[in-house]
């Protein structure tokens, strides 16, 4: 152990490699299917929307693939991230616990999505794309992906969940900032949007609308590719390099981790964390390894694992993957980029294989657990990122009262300082949690009932 607050690597420590955990799942993915036929889909179906590169990596048995150099040109500028040990907060919870945290929050965007807008623009830019478009449920993604596309000079249009438009401007001003068109999903530039506010005019949207959007938008343009934050196994893959500094970073102080922590939306920022220790708990190593998400879109933990498209108006392939449904409309909470109604079809195997465990937290709780975290350690958490710290809370509570040392890492995956309205919110009595109804998640969950089954 070391007394250092912060645990650091130098520019020359950082990984060179990202980890693919495909090959090594005990359990293999199912593949995706076409939404036409129902066949797994091959790389011909991908490629108007995505970059034949990315398409490689999604389904690449490397289990080390290299970083280009023009990636790690500009990992430099935030990476490494510091891994910082909670100490303040292990004081004020009276635990014998240890808690390190990954600050992702350093980035020029503030939170660990540029790990994958960074290569996902870089590798478009060097297949002669000229613009991406994507969709942003709290904005996180949406500022990822405009910076990025800044950095190599790419046109980038983001839709954006209607309500997390009106609750976060400064989000949208951020993407404006690095020169992205941000429109508010649904929007009347689509057809599928268009279907959606004629359906609904007053649509708080969801991030399943705003996918079929910007797929739209890159289909019926030759010169335009799609770009997803989450949930597909090549996203995943870019982001551990978050977990593989963790290592070298607690293999400095001769620590190891009991428990590893991540909030989860889609799976990119807890799968960035926790990829490379779910490799060692495969390999015998005994491992807590916590997914938690908001109890009102409890896609882990209340929705079945099944085929389902990824998107709202069914444009995408069919991914297997826990999943609420593909036309669920998630309750207007304030953790955006929660509102998600799949999970990678990685984490969702994980959960299957009993390697990581899914955990619904009520929103009133991850905001406390934000107040006590600005608190003690004194940084601002995402309402996203609290999700975390309120598990970690859990967790060491239960070690004081276990008598227990356990060592807790998770990942602090972006700050707060543009969501200073639901902190407000809360403070003033203004936020409650939202109850699921099993009503409303039976009847998302008949869309999906003839679609094809996954193997048991």
């Amino acid at each position: 152990m070391t007394t250092a607050k912060k645990i650091l690597l130098s520019e020359e420590e950082i990984p060179r490699q990202w980890y693919n955990i495909l090959p090594d799942l005990p359990t293999p993915l199912q593949p995706p299917l076409h939404p036409g036929t129902g066949q797994p889909v091959g790389p011909d179906d991908l490629a108007p929307i995505f970059p034949m590169p990315l398409i490689e990596q999604e389904v690449s048995d490397q289990r080390w693939i290299d970083i280009p150099e023009g990636v790690m040109e500009k990992y430099f500028l935030w990476r490494p991230t510091p891994l910082v040990r909670a100490r303040r907060l292990e004081e004020h919870l009276g635990t014998p616990a240890r808690i390190y945290f990954k600050n992702e929050g350093v980035s020029p965007p503030g939170s660990h999505k540029p790990n994958t807008a960074v290569p996902q623009a870089y590798y478009n830019k060097i297949s002669g794309v000229k613009k991406l478009t994507t969709e942003t449920g709290a904005g996180q993604w949406g500022s990822a992906l405009s910076f990025a596309c800044n950095l190599f000079g790419l046109e980038c249009q983001v839709f954006m969940v209607r309500i997390s438009y009106e609750q976060k401007p400064y989000r949208r001003v951020m993407m404006q900032s690095w020169g992205a068109n941000c429109i508010p999903s649904p929007s009347d530039q689509t057809e599928a949007g268009r279907k959606i506010l004629q359906e609904n005019p007053d649509s708080p949207g969801s991030l399943g609308i705003a996918i079929s959007e910007a797929v739209e938008a890159a289909v019926t343009d030759p010169e335009t590719k799609y770009s997803l934050g989450s949930v597909l196994n090549h996203v995943l893959l870019h982001q551990t390099i978050i977990g593989l500094e963790a290592q070298k970073q607690l293999a400095k102080i001769g620590e190891s981790p009991d428990v590893v922590i991540g909030c989860a939306g889609g799976g990119s920022n807890f799968a960035g964390l926790a990829l490379p220790f779910v490799r060692e708990k495969i390999e015998g190593k005994p491992l807590e390894i916590y997914a938690v998400e908001p109890s009102s879109c409890p896609t882990m933990t209340r929705g079945p694992f099944a085929y389902d498209f990824g998107d709202t108006v069914m444009m995408t392939p069919l991914l297997p993957m826990h999943t609420l449904g593909h036309s669920f409309v998630p309750a207007p909470i304030h953790a955006g980029g929660l509102r998600y109604h799949g999970m990678a079809p990685i984490v969702s195997q994980l959960i299957l294989d009993n390697l990581v465990t899914p955990v619904a937290i009520p929103q009133l709780e991850t905001f406390q657990a934000g107040i006590t975290f600005a608190r003690t350690e004194g940084f601002i958490s995402a309402p996203e990122t609290n999700h975390a710290v309120a598990m970690v809370i859990r967790e060491a509570l239960k070690a004081k009262e276990e008598g227990k040392e356990r060592v807790i890492l998770f990942n602090w995956s972006g700050h707060g300082l543009v969501d200073m309205s639901a902190y407000e919110a809360y403070m003033e009595g203004r936020l409650s949690d939202h109850d699921l109804p099993e009503e409303e998640i039976k009847r998302a969950l008949q869309d999906i009932e003839t679609l094809p089954k996954p193997k048991a």
